[in-house]
């Protein structure tokens, strides 16, 4: 068994093609576990994962390499789209490779914003749900905590998440651009999720006049409402009210947009044209892309803030180096780890082939001894026994060897047999 990762993100496929591959995180279990039962006519279950998120989404697999075509063809599936035009916008990373992506993105080197700390409590909840769902497993459970600890040792030992900007400073940075004083601003924040909490968290570090939460859950709203000192408002409120606010941050689970272009206009008309600066976070989109067409709108997704961010990850490529080579040292022991679980069951196999060759000299010397052999010849038969049965093998493949194989064998077979013989290269008597 090993490793695979099948993923797109930013980096690979654009906005809109992402959005086909999102899953709110209440489809994830549900999901992995149809993903596997689809797969039971292979031999072998699968271990699997899913990570989403608005950048990326990612499917890792502890299985035989011919699951990675069913793999392909089951989520180009879930995207309605045919499994080549996937392929034109993904990957499929294998063995130590799907492992240091895996590292590369629990450490923060794969994020728009480098070095970003969002991505390992995400992919923490991702290893939870895949946990819940009983599709986790050994393998994928070792490669996770070794990345989470890997990921830790980046953080704690390199500069590579220090003077972080994430999507919400960049949100607040660019709309410190249009308005002249946030202080004068009202904000409305769309959603009241964990990303949503950050973005407000730093406009309301800004102190603007008025902030408001709509999210579909009112109870939720509230509760993040009263943590800022905001308003809450229905969801079902927003187009009506969307004209009384400067800044609209949008980050929900919602799988169609939940802000048209009818309700923008509208809110223009009312604003008597002064601009409305809003910022989608979400993915698939909350605010529907013609809204960007409009004059008055300064309108930017995940995918614009990249630039700016990306300026900011270029101070820190010093300590890009540094990341990796502690990332290297992390794969090479998951990848030696995994060699070793792929001689498991040859180990298990000589064990039992060896109790086997024990039990029958061991019946055998009995029978002898019963009779009223001799206790002393009885030993040296049972020993010879052991002795022959364990090197026929190996003898039998050395005569039947010939050339450059017999060379080779026989170096093999000395390692095997005459470690630590006296006159052998490993012998340290000397």
């Amino acid at each position: 068994m090993s490793v695979f990762a099948l993923g797109l993100n930013h980096n690979t496929a654009p906005l809109d093609l992402r959005g086909r591959f999102a899953f709110s995180l209440d489809q994830v279990a549900p999901t992995l576990q149809a993903f596997r039962q689809r797969l039971t006519a292979v031999p072998g279950a699968p271990e699997v994962a899913l990570l989403s998120t608005c950048n990326r989404t990612e499917l890792y697999c502890a299985a035989e390499p011919a699951l990675v075509q069913p793999a392909v063809d089951w989520l180009a599936g879930f995207g309605g789209v045919a499994p080549h035009q996937l392929m034109d916008h993904a990957y499929v990373l294998q063995g130590g490779a799907a492992a240091r992506h895996a590292f590369r993105v629990a450490s923060g080197l794969d994020s728009m914003v480098l070095g970003e700390p969002q991505i390992l409590g995400q992919m923490k909840q991702a290893v939870r749900e895949a946990d819940t769902a009983g599709t986790l497993g050994t393998t994928l459970h070792q490669m996770f905590q070794r990345s989470f600890a890997v990921a830790k040792d980046v953080r704690s030992s390199t500069e590579i998440g220090s003077h972080s900007i994430s999507m919400a400073a960049a949100s607040v940075r660019l709309a410190s651009q249009l308005f002249e004083d946030l202080r004068e601003t009202r904000v409305l924040f769309v959603g009241a999720g964990e990303m949503i909490e950050l973005v407000a968290t730093h406009f309301a570090a800004r102190q603007p006049r008025g902030m408001a939460v709509a999210n579909r859950t009112l109870e939720r709203g509230e509760k993040l409402a009263t943590r800022l000192g905001a308003e809450a408002i229905r969801l079902a409120d927003l187009p009506g009210r969307l004209g009384e606010f400067d800044i609209v941050i949008s980050c929900t689970a919602s799988s169609v947009p939940i802000i048209g272009l009818g309700a923008v206009e509208r809110a223009l008309k009312a604003r008597k044209h002064r601009p409305i600066f809003m910022v989608d976070l979400a993915v698939p989109r909350d605010v529907e892309p013609e809204v960007n067409r409009l004059s008055d709108v300064y309108l930017y997704t995940v995918d614009d803030l990249s630039a700016l961010v990306q300026t900011a990850g270029e101070k820190r490529q010093a300590a890009v180096q540094q990341a990796e080579a502690i990332i290297d040292a992390g794969v090479q022991s998951f990848v030696h780890w995994l060699g070793q679980r792929g001689t498991v069951p040859l180990i298990q196999a000589l064990n039992a082939q060896a109790d086997r060759w024990r039990a029958g000299e061991v019946a055998r010397a009995r029978k002898l001894l019963a009779k009223g052999e001799d206790i002393e010849a009885v030993l040296d038969a049972m020993s010879r026994g052991l002795t022959q049965k364990m090197l026929h093998g190996a003898l039998a493949e050395l005569h039947a060897a010939d050339g450059e194989h017999r060379v080779q064998l026989a170096q093999t077979v000395s390692r095997l047999f005459l470690r630590g013989a006296p006159g052998h290269p490993s012998d340290d008597s000397r």
